[in-house]
């Protein structure tokens, strides 16, 4: 066989499993380490922004990222539908060293904060409304 035809090959089986690994894994909410009030640094770097009374959707975006758009639309509305739930977003690009500080790796990323501030879970890439409502019920709890 053609090493060409073997390379070509074997580079479309990895990026057929690459892509089917995103779709699985992209917007799913992972749980977070136990760490200080992610909120403390929140409020230090943008300060006239504030906590929901139950929870906080916490995303960051950057300008060029399409799916920023999508995540902002659907958070809003789950933000709008949801009592005590709000939506705060971050521009990441503008605020590197909180991006830093939160270990943001890629934009968008949302964090579910509960009503004291600290990170409950994350999601990296455009959640669904069904994940970012599913991720919701645990703060009840807190």
């Amino acid at each position: 066989m053609n090493p060409g035809i073997v390379i070509l090959l074997l580079a479309v089986v990895v990026a057929v499993g690459f892509g089917l690994y995103r779709r699985r894994t992209d917007g799913a909410f992972a749980s977070a380490p136990a760490a200080p009030s992610a909120w403390s640094s929140v409020a230090a770097a943008v300060p006239d922004v504030a906590l929901g009374e139950r929870a906080t959707l916490l995303q960051f975006s950057s300008a060029f990222c399409a799916p920023c758009r999508t995540t902002r639309v659907v958070l809003a509305d789950v933000a709008g539908r949801v009592d005590g739930v709000a939506h705060v977003e971050i521009d990441a690009e503008q605020h590197l060293d909180l991006v830093r500080a939160l270990d943001v790796r890629r934009t968008p990323t949302t964090l579910v904060l509960d009503r004291d501030g600290h990170e409950l879970t994350r999601a990296a890439g455009a959640p669904r409304r069904e994940q970012v409502l599913a991720a919701l019920p645990t703060l009840q709890e807190s």
